[in-house]
């Protein structure tokens, strides 16, 4: 019986919208964030827009940090187009930049933009995002990443999307996990998939079209391939013990992941379309939480060989290791940010488990967490936030920090628990 209600909440799933919406709450902004106005777009096309697409740039800008949107109610203009603009009147709110658009729906979805100097009374930034078949909702966070990168010189990451799991809690019963995907901004929930056992470390192939995690429904651990587009599932492994952490390399075409087969923990790298696994680590220690390197040359691990969990590099070709961290008597689940010049992890102080960031040239760690419990980072792909788990109230919800840690907000959820985020690569589609 228990195995077909598996099977059953499976197929719900499919189809299933997820309850846990993620909500936004901003903590902790910049000093002077720059002044823009995001004036609601015209509109051409059959009834109402799906979504209010200015307000979700607004939102995009807003959560930044580096930005402080104009409230529409304080417009004293609403522009469409540049024969509209008196610069007088943004002037006069002291606002910086203007962003007036257009959505047209008449012959496929498209957002027309335009950013304006408000000072220089120049047009600094124009252009259209459609024709992907794309929600409105993501061709209005392209618009914010084009903005972000003309006034920031940062890759935006809004266009990405989110992977968390969800438990929610059941008075005598199991509780009930589910894997989540939602936009970067915890907008249009999906549920992939909810069971009554536990949901681990998913990880993104660098494409975005694939993802793998860790699940107990075959009452032991075993990771899961799980395409995106096709909604396909592929068991990859099922060794006694330990089967974890998996993480893809920079070309998708492996898997590194944890595998205690042969007796203690070790790190493997699975070859996705052979399945041929390659032993990386032969150690009496326990080696975990593997992450590559963005050459894909070598990888960083979590390992207690020293008598405590530290972070170690491996040199793949040469199986040369040496050991990244020496500040505290704990740091574990590393991710290595996109330029590979830092690495993110969990660092124990004062008994309290909370998310640092080391410069790995100059060996300088640095806290960017204030909580106690917090755990699983991932980095945005631009390398500008991350993601990571913690506790508010006795809830599990997601945070995030920039990775200088000037700009926080919470994303706690409507329903249940969240944890285990894993932030997508840059997308082509949405």
């Amino acid at each position: 019986m228990r195995a077909i209600t598996k099977v059953l909440l499976l197929c719900l799933s499919l189809c299933q919208v997820a309850q846990a919406e993620l909500l936004i709450e901003i903590t902790q902004g910049r000093d002077n964030p720059t002044s823009i106005a995001v004036v609601p777009f015209a509109w051409t096309g059959a009834g109402l827009p799906a979504e209010d697409a200015a307000r979700v740039v607004n939102g995009d800008l807003l959560r930044s940090g580096l930005f402080n949107p104009v409230p529409r109610e304080d417009m004293l203009s609403q522009p469409r187009q540049a024969s509209e603009i008196y610069y007088r009147d943004w002037r006069a709110l002291s606002v910086e930049y203007l962003l007036i658009g257009r959505v047209d729906d008449s012959a496929g979805l498209r957002i027309e933009y335009e950013l304006y100097d408000v000072f220089r009374q120049e047009r600094i930034l124009n252009g259209t995002v459609g024709g992907n078949g794309e929600a409105l909702r993501m061709l209005a966070h392209r618009v914010s990443d084009a903005v972000y990168t003309q006034l920031t010189g940062i890759r935006g990451a809004f266009a990405t999307r989110l992977l968390y799991v969800s438990v929610e809690r059941r008075d005598g019963l199991n509780d009930l996990f589910s894997l989540v995907l939602s936009d970067a901004d915890g907008a249009r929930p999906q549920v992939l998939l909810t069971q009554d056992e536990p949901i681990l470390g998913p990880s993104w192939s660098p494409d975005g079209e694939n993802i793998a995690y860790v699940s107990f429904e075959t009452s032991r651990s075993a990771i899961f391939l799980h395409n995106l587009r096709t909604g396909q599932r592929t068991q990859l492994t099922d060794f006694r013990g330990i089967n974890g952490s998996p993480a893809w390399s920079p070309d998708g075409r492996q898997l590194a992941m944890v595998l205690s087969k042969d007796g203690n923990p070790d790190i493997f790298i699975m070859d996705v379309a052979s399945r041929s696994l390659t032993p990386v680590t032969r150690h009496y220690a326990i080696e975990t939480e593997p992450s590559w390197m963005p050459d894909g040359k070598s990888l960083v691990f979590t390992s207690d060989r020293g008598g405590r969990p530290q972070i170690y590099q491996i040199v793949l070709a040469t199986g040369q290791i040496a050991r990244l961290t020496f500040d505290g008597d704990y740091n574990a689940r590393a991710r290595v940010a996109p330029d590979g010049r830092s690495i993110v992890m969990v660092h124990r102080r004062d008994g309290e488990y909370r998310i640092a960031i080391q410069q790995l040239q100059r060996d300088r760690l640095q806290v960017l967490t204030g909580t106690a419990l917090d755990e699983s980072p991932s980095i945005a792909p631009n390398g500008a936030m991350l993601l990571y788990a913690t506790k508010r109230q006795e809830r599990g919800i997601l945070a995030a920090v920039s990775l200088d840690g000037g700009v926080k907000f919470r994303l706690p959820s409507r329903k249940g628990d969240v944890r285990e985020p894993a932030w997508s690569p840059f997308l082509n589609g949405n």
